[in-house]
């Protein structure tokens, strides 16, 4: 039987069958194989290693003719843009063909039969697998290395299998083990395996003789020492410097200068400095002591920066960077005039909250200068390590501190502000939870006495003014979530970007390039066709590159004597606008309506449409739709079913039809309880063949009952719609109170309706 797999090309690397290994795959090209094979293949990918590890550019004619069937047990995808992914062995099979793949042109298609086991003799192959393992055990203890294959190989009675774990566990050559692969018979590999086992087992006695002489020569450096302590005594009588000494000392008087209260601490750098003394230059772990004394002496253990506590001072620096944000400012004073009256009250957790580029960063480092506060920014997307945040012991090799420790040494003080960015986007796997790990950290009733695992010793960390940042409060562990102070910051309207640009980013770019608002001048009507035309964001940061581009075009082209960009030269410079109410459908189709959503990048308009033809009475849908959103369809289809008679729909419809909803800007996953009175409106649009305007839109949760429910993110959802053109929103009566959130210019230009009961929205709509 003939089949075909997608191939992944390994180097310097082989896979045997029942054997696993971790990759960290940073070609794109390989990555993409992983991808399709978990799309389309179950997982299961072709794994062919190269004959000549040398080559570059290999052809078909330099890959082997038998290679191993795969599965892909795991994939991660990391923050530096690598794969990690875990790969099985299946088994072996022969290649027949190789082509292009029919989607993925660069992409090899790989057709193979798999390969049979041939007949053998039973008990040579038992005598064989008893020897091997007899052999295994005497190599492992002779060697010195870790048993866990034994207790992989104990119980396995199958020579096929035993050959291929035990090769995979031996540190013989590429092309031997290539050799293995490719033969099929058990016996055969096991007879080469006797000999090959044989060959390390007598290779691992002679290394361990060698040192055992090794060991025996150690009594004659400790004599070497003693003569050397001695020398010592002898140069410091005749005058003369010892490097070593003079750093034992310098580590000493900066102890003394540290005036560190904690006497634990005092005493393990002091018993650390007194192991490099009596060390021998020669002995591998002194560059670890060395490394650890240089983390403890130069960590900020009381060292504390003066805060400002001149409140119209600290406002005065806030306006002065940021526009607005009111509420993330008022927290910020009301925190220095606490710490005004009682000097140890305790930092608030800050967590902003909100769409990329409305600046979350840039506010934190704000705060930190208003403050005199040093600042660290900690990223923490896609971490799934916890130790990077509490560092690793220093038992392993290349041992450090955590991003927190790391971060105040850096700072210097032990009262910076420490941002820890993009938090809801943490990953938990099999290797730890960080955001357990981060409780920790923020916990004013634990961070007290924080130890990384590296310093080992309790660090305070009360004195710290955290905050931090994520795109979406949904995604934020709820553990996590009820410590924190939740900020938002929402999109800003046209009128604040705009006012935003001529306060604070015009001013920034004359000044990075030299030039005045003589030089060239934006005016507001220009602005705004820029945001609108050439920008599609929450915030400002694809404004100011923009905005830059434009600038650096005209120094370029040296024109900067009182230049006025206007429309024409907009197009000259940036080309045909880019965005243009892209969410907008046309006109005139029954079956369509706009949900409104937030996304990472604010708020926006979501088209629904419906389809129906005819079926059974099944409802298909597509567009990256989740479970909760599943559901509403479910809630909204028994709510028409059930009201059938009032919305004039025959039975018919829903029993003859099959029905198929999708929601435009597929590539983008939806969830979340809001859609409910768009997709009813949607189906009774569709069954009642009667168009909605769309320059309507709408957001609420329907219930079975006919109730809208309240929703999030309204102002969010709002500032959207007004960015792409909606005039009339339907929003839940529930969501009244935070209209008055909702800027007074987005206010003028729409009109908003608050419904109880969806039969609101139907007389408005459809009678």
């Amino acid at each position: 039987m003939k089949n075909s797999l997608p191939v992944l090309l390994l180097k310097n690397l082989l896979l045997l069958p029942n054997q696993e290994v971790k990759l960290e795959l940073s070609n794109e090209l390989s990555q993409n194989v992983v991808f399709l094979s978990c799309e389309e293949y179950k997982n299961e990918l072709i794994v062919l290693s190269l004959k000549d590890q040398m080559e570059e550019k290999p052809e078909v004619s330099d890959l082997p003719d038998i290679a191993v069937v795969a599965k892909v047990k795991s994939k991660i995808e990391l923050p530096n843009g690598n794969l990690r992914v875990t790969l099985r062995g299946l088994f072996r099979a022969r290649v027949t063909r190789l082509s292009n793949h029919k989607k993925q042109k660069d992409i090899l298609d790989c057709f193979y039969e798999k390969m049979s086991i041939p007949p053998y003799d039973q008990i040579e192959a038992l005598a064989l697998l008893r020897k091997i393992t007899e052999l295994l055990k005497e190599y492992v203890n002779n060697e010195g290395v870790s048993n866990s294959i034994l207790n992989i190989v104990k119980d396995i009675k199958d020579l096929n299998k035993l050959t291929d774990l035990v090769v995979a566990f031996l540190p013989i050559s590429f092309a031997r083990k290539l050799l293995y692969v490719e033969e099929m018979n058990p016996v055969i590999r096991g007879r080469e395996l006797l000999s090959d086992l044989n060959l390390e087992l007598q290779v691992a006695k002679l290394e361990k003789h060698i040192e055992e002489k090794f060991q025996n020569g150690l009594e004659e450096s400790q004599k070497e020492f003693i003569l050397k302590e001695k020398l010592r005594e002898i140069q410091e009588e005749l005058g003369e410097t010892n490097f070593k000494q003079e750093e034992v000392e310098h580590y000493r008087k900066s102890l003394d200068d540290l005036q560190i209260q904690n006497e634990k601490v005092v005493l393990k750098i002091k018993n650390e400095i007194k192991k490099l003394e009596l060390m021998n230059e020669a002995s591998p772990e002194i560059s670890s002591i060395r490394n650890y004394l240089d983390w403890m002496i130069n960590l900020p253990w009381e060292k504390e920066s003066t805060d400002e506590t001149d409140l119209e001072v600290i406002q005065k620096k806030l306006d002065k960077t940021h526009y607005g944000l009111k509420r993330a400012k008022e927290k910020i004073i009301e925190y220095i005039a606490a710490k005004n009256r009682n000097e140890n009250v305790n930092a608030p957790i800050l967590c902003f909250i909100g769409p990329s580029g409305v600046g979350k960063t840039t506010l934190a480092k704000s705060i930190a200068d208003s403050l005199n506060k040093a600042f660290y920014k900690i990223s923490v997307g896609g971490l799934n390590d916890s130790a990077i945040l509490t560092g690793y012991r220093r038992t392993y090799l290349g041992s450090s501190p955590g991003k927190i420790i790391e971060g105040l040494k850096k700072c210097g003080t032990k009262n910076p502000v420490l941002l820890i960015d993009e938090v809801d986007k943490m990953v938990k796997d099999y290797k730890g939870d960080p955001s357990s790990t981060l409780l920790d950290i923020l916990d004013k009733e634990q961070n007290q006495n924080f130890v990384d695992h590296y310093i080992e010793e309790e660090f305070d960390l009360s004195h710290v003014f955290f905050i931090l940042t994520a795109n979406r409060k949904d995604d934020i562990p709820l553990e996590l979530l009820d410590r924190l102070e939740i900020i938002e910051l929402f999109s800003y309207t046209l009128e604040e970007k705009v006012w935003i640009t001529k306060k604070y980013l015009l001013p920034r770019i004359y000044a990075e390039h030299k030039l005045t608002i003589k030089n060239i001048r934006f005016s507001d009507a220009s602005l705004k066709e820029i945001i609108t035309c050439y920008t599609n964001e929450a915030g400002v940061r694809d404004l100011y590159r923009v905005l830059t581009n434009i600038v650096r075009k005209c120094i370029v082209k040296n024109v900067l004597e009182n230049v006025k960009v206007n429309h024409e030269m907009l197009l000259t410079l940036l080309g045909p606008s880019k965005y243009e109410n892209l969410s907008l459908i046309e006109k005139g189709y029954p079956g369509i309506t706009n949900a409104l959503a937030v996304t990472s990048r604010g708020g926006m308009v979501l088209p629904i449409e419906c389809c129906f033809y005819e079926g059974s009475g099944k409802i298909n849908s597509t567009g990256s739709i989740e479970k909760t959103m599943e559901e509403s369809i479910h809630v909204a289809i028994s709510y028409i079913m059930s009201h059938k008679e009032e919305f004039k729909i025959n039975d018919y419809f829903f029993k003859t039809k099959d029905i198929h909803i999708h929601m435009l800007e597929a590539d983008m996953k939806k969830d979340g309880p809001s859609a409910g009175v768009s997709i009813t409106t949607a189906l009774i649009s569709l069954a009642t063949n009667k168009v909605v305007n769309s320059t309507i839109a709408m957001t609420g949760e329907i219930t079975l009952l006919g109730f809208v429910k309240k929703v999030g993110g309204l102002k969010e959802k709002l500032i959207g719609a007004y960015h792409d053109g909606i005039k009339t929103i339907f929003i839940p009566k529930e969501n009244h109170n935070d209209l008055i959130e909702i800027p007074k210019e987005v206010l003028d230009k729409l009109k908003i309706i608050e419904v109880e009961k969806y039969a609101e929205i139907y007389q408005e709509l459809f009678q």
